[in-house]
């Protein structure tokens, strides 16, 4: 079967917060079928871990049940980045899988500042927690050298899976490039971290996101009860997935907000010269081993944050809130989850919010994520037109001040995430740009001033 055979396409998606299988048709695009389950961390054991186990029959299950109907020719994998997987000889865990959110203790932390290469040579930003993959291996390395002492292979997070699915190992450079310290993207290559580690030998042969790797292995297809080979691909990072269909479709410049847990924008096109590692920017790699100028923050649990504080809200209402809000300094700012973003050591707190509805805390609530999207841009100098995807691509409220505070056309591309889309694209099937809505920017009476105060309550 050649790729332009495929008509339906298998996605593995874990994204921290949720997982999901789903199934793409590549006549349209669509999803026509989806499972869903969260994606849980264990507390027992060396460390906090995701419930790889519990993936991974979830993931059976799914593939199992999506095998007869509606079926599908080919399997691609994208998680999270963060993360990777230390696998002993037989290919197994040889250590749990460590959740990014694990803070080391204060020494090991330091320990690893001194260790860690320079931003020129990575353009990956000093992290909270271990959000450097490189501050992981260190600790785990460092914490249990009895167990480390087992490790074999090291694999980045997609790779993993692909690999228990077709029996074939590797590491890929989305995954290498997103903040691990590991990763030189200016030249292409491993950093001179993983020699100060002393893992160069550890670490799996590098293939492309969209390498074949084999038919999914004789067991696991009995598991699921295919009838036929599947051709497994290598697997991508999810916000390089994200950005993956842009890529193809737009030339540069543009900038992609990728949303989800994290808000991640992509500068294509942008400037790697204002990077500035103090305001969590760095440089992502793209499916084709391009760096790209990136900003970040963790704008969707800051989101599911305060609005769990909030309550229900009526969209109509938060309209009208809005000229209140700007009017009247309601306002929040950063950061209501610490640790990222382009304020570091900022702690959000409401100004003026004494007696606020919940339509214009919700109000208040877009701002501050638009004003944060705002920044995010500016920090990557990207120009052009602004794609949203994922589901802020839903939030009206939210697009209309983005424009209007960026003075530039947001295109929305509405859908959970783009991060299936764009991991099916491996396997080779045309492209299929979502329903795009553009919203050209308006003028906000008060809205600049407003821009003004916020920054000004930040310093």
């Amino acid at each position: 079967m050649t790729t332009q055979d495929f008509r339906y396409v298998a996605v593995f998606d874990i994204g921290k917060t949720n997982a999901k299988v789903v199934v793409l048709d590549s006549a349209s695009g669509a999803e026509i079928a989806v499972a869903k389950t969260p994606n849980t961390v264990l507390r027992h054991g060396l460390y906090p871990h995701y419930d790889v186990d519990g993936l991974w029959a979830f993931a059976i299950r799914a593939l199992r049940s999506f095998a007869k109907t509606p079926g599908f020719d080919a399997i691609s994998v994208t998680t999270h980045g963060a993360s990777a997987a230390l696998l002993d000889a037989t290919g197994t865990l040889a250590m749990p899988v460590l959740d990014y959110e694990h803070d080391y203790p204060e020494e090991i932390s330091k320990a690893y500042a001194r260790l860690r290469p320079a931003f020129e040579e990575t353009y990956s930003p000093h992290q909270m927690m271990g959000l450097n993959v490189g501050a992981q291996l260190h600790y785990q390395k460092t914490n249990f050298p009895d167990e480390f002492a087992n490790v074999a292979t090291i694999v980045t997070y997609p790779q993993y899976w692909t690999g228990r699915l077709a029996g074939v190992f590797s590491n890929e450079v989305t995954s290498l490039g997103c903040h691990t310290d590991l990763w030189d993207p200016r030249h292409g290559r491993y950093s001179s971290l993983v020699d100060t580690l002393g893992i160069r030998e550890l670490m799996a042969p590098i293939r492309s996101a969209f390498d074949p790797l084999g038919m999914v292995l004789p067991g696991v297809a009995r598991e699921i009860g295919l009838r036929s080979d599947i051709p497994v691909y290598c697997g991508i990072h999810d916000s390089n997935a994200s950005l993956l269909p842009h890529l193809v479709a737009r030339a540069a410049p543009f900038a992609v907000v990728s949303t989800g847990t994290w808000v991640v924008t992509f500068g294509v096109g942008g400037n790697f010269d204002r990077l500035d590692p103090g305001r969590d920017t760095l440089a992502n790699v793209d499916a084709y081993g391009r760096a790209v100028p990136s900003s970040r923050f963790m704008g969707g649990r800051e989101f599911e944050t305060i609005l769990r504080e909030i309550g229900s809200t009526s969209e109509e209402y938060v309209r009208r809130a809005v000229e209140h809000v700007i009017s009247e300094g309601v306002m929040l700012l950063p950061n209501v989850v610490s640790g990222s973003g382009p304020f570091p050591g900022k702690k959000g707190r409401w100004l003026n919010a004494e007696g606020a509805s919940a339509e214009q805390r919700y109000a208040a609530l877009c701002l501050y994520l638009a004003l944060m999207s705002q920044t995010c841009l500016d920090l990557v100098v990207a120009d052009g037109p602004v794609i949203v995807e994922g589901p802020f691509a839903l939030n009206e409220t939210y697009l209309v001040l983005l424009a209007a505070l960026t003075g530039r056309t947001i295109v929305a591309i509405p859908g959970s995430t783009g991060t299936s889309q764009g991991a099916a694209l491996l396997t080779g099937i045309t492209p299929h740009p979502g329903t795009e809505r553009r919203i050209k920017p308006a003028t906000i009476p008060g809205l600049l001033d407003y821009r003004q105060n916020w920054y000004s309550a930040l310093a």
